[in-house]
């Protein structure tokens, strides 16, 4: 998948998680759509997408 984080090794990406949650589905249409999903890898993706936004970029200075 191009380097995207992935839920369980699966060809769902992260993105595609949050793109789903972010438009207004429930998390019970999500899971229906996509049943081989489970609603802890809903909830995962969402702590995944918070840890990532958390994360620190530290600039290297250049000598």
């Amino acid at each position: 998948m191009g380097g995207k984080a992935c839920i369980r090794g699966m060809r769902v990406t992260v993105g595609m998680i949050l793109g789903l949650l972010a438009s207004g589905r429930s998390e019970g249409e999500v899971l229906e759509a996509h049943p081989y999903l489970e609603l802890e890898d809903l909830r995962e993706a969402l702590s995944y997408a918070a840890w990532r936004l958390e994360e620190l970029e530290v600039p290297i200075a250049h000598s």
